[in-house]
């Protein structure tokens, strides 16, 4: 089979380099997105445009490449960065695929901001159906490059940050990147959610404040927005979050929520993975939201719905952290151990002993090892001229993992 070679095009460039010319000069097949083979309409080879499902198309262009044709793949920008290089190396091996970089769409995008572009972290949108992967970036990075997609233009996705909350960005959009009808605007996200845009389109989305709260481990209660007496305290959270041994690409389920403190700093350590904080109480709801917007924790997802009925579509969780208590005699505790991965964990935090004593029954009939640590914390507290201490409810801390099937 000859080695297919993936000629990347430059955004801002109609003109070929003499390799690339001469590469294509001599193809028999030519393959590409609609627009870039609309640049060689008189080339004699047969031409396979690169449409859903991609497969297919890999697979023609495998048996082409096969029966001995000079095949060449035409990709914007560099092929091995966010394009169809990787998919065709997956696919057909690298020692049969040559790849051809040139300026990608990031690099000609940074040029017309004037930033340097290594300051700039990209993420692709183009056939997913979320926009998480995107989320998990603004929570740590000032500057974030999006490729687009059909799904997910730049007022889709505008729309879609202004409902999770995100306030400190504005939008650099870019239309027609390198054609004559090229342009650059900076909008505000309400502006864009609003606004129609050619394609194809890039865009540049850049910080323009920091959250309110710095989202990070330990924050003061009073930091949240919370009905008085409902949040896990500072001093509790630490120690439920230090049980649960969350690690960066773990899915977290933080059950009868209330303000969401343990989701939000769930976030912090399931940087990679996903936090669903799951409340049934509208109010509680609208303050995991308010704390989300708050402290720029944009990867918690807010469930609203009665447990453990709403737990149905959501993803099997690797770590479930449960602060409400044991419900109603509701199940909750036994769809939790159904629903949990082998090997993950499970803590919750109990007041009551009847409480206590359900989960160690629960635990203990299907054999789950488990451990109960009562954590009792006192605060300091001005009296007179002095300190005193102020005792925080005692809390026991339920530590249980699931066995390895």
């Amino acid at each position: 089979m000859k080695p297919i070679h993936v000629l990347g095009m430059e955004p801002d460039s109609r003109e070929l380099a003499p390799r690339q010319a001469q590469r294509i000069a001599s193809a028999q097949v030519l393959v590409g997105g609609e627009k870039l083979l609309g640049r060689f309409e008189g080339h004699p080879a047969r031409k396979i445009p690169i449409r859903s499902p991609l497969g297919e198309v890999l697979e023609v262009v495998k048996k082409e490449a096969g029966r001995g044709k000079d095949v060449v793949v035409l990709a914007d920008g560099d092929p091995g960065f966010f394009g169809i290089g990787r998919s065709l190396i997956d696919a057909l091996g690298k020692e049969a695929v040559v790849l051809h970089p040139a300026v990608t769409t990031l690099q000609a995008a940074a040029s017309r901001l004037k930033i340097p572009w290594q300051d700039i972290q990209a993420v692709s949108l183009h056939g997913r159906t979320d926009m998480m992967p995107l989320l998990r970036l603004l929570v740590r990075k000032d500057k974030v490059a999006v490729y687009t997609g059909p799904d997910f233009g730049p007022g889709r996705v505008a729309e879609e940050l202004l409902r999770r909350g995100v306030d400190t960005f504005h939008m650099h959009v870019f239309e027609n990147l390198g054609e004559e009808s090229e342009r650059m605007r900076c909008l505000d996200l309400k502006k864009a959610a609003g606004e129609r845009f050619s394609s194809p389109n890039f865009v540049v989305l850049e910080r323009r404040k920091r959250p309110g709260i710095p989202l990070c481990l330990g924050l003061d209660d009073e930091r949240y927005l919370h009905q008085r007496g409902l949040i896990t305290k500072r001093e509790v959270r630490a120690v439920g979050l230090s049980a649960l041994e969350i690690e960066p690409v773990h899915t977290v389920w933080d059950l009868g929520s209330g303000c969401g403190a343990v989701a939000i700093e769930a976030s912090v350590l399931a940087h990679c993975g996903r936090v669903l904080a799951v409340e049934r109480d509208s109010e509680r709801v609208g303050f995991i939201r308010e704390n989300i917007r708050r402290t720029g924790a944009y990867v918690v997802e807010v469930v609203q719905g009665e447990m453990p009925e709403c737990l149905g579509s959501l993803p099997d969780p690797d770590r479930v952290f449960i602060g409400g208590g044991m419900g109603k005699g509701d199940g909750l505790l036994e769809e939790v151990m159904r629903r949990v991965k082998p090997g993950g964990k499970v803590v919750l935090h109990l007041v009551l002993l009847g409480s206590l004593s359900k989960a160690r029954d629960l635990l203990g009939a299907q054999g789950w090892p488990f451990s109960i640590t009562q954590v009792q914390a006192g605060r300091s507290k001005s009296l007179a001229s002095d300190l005193r201490f102020e005792a925080l409810n005692p809390v026991y801390v339920v530590r249980a993992t699931r066995p390895l099937d």
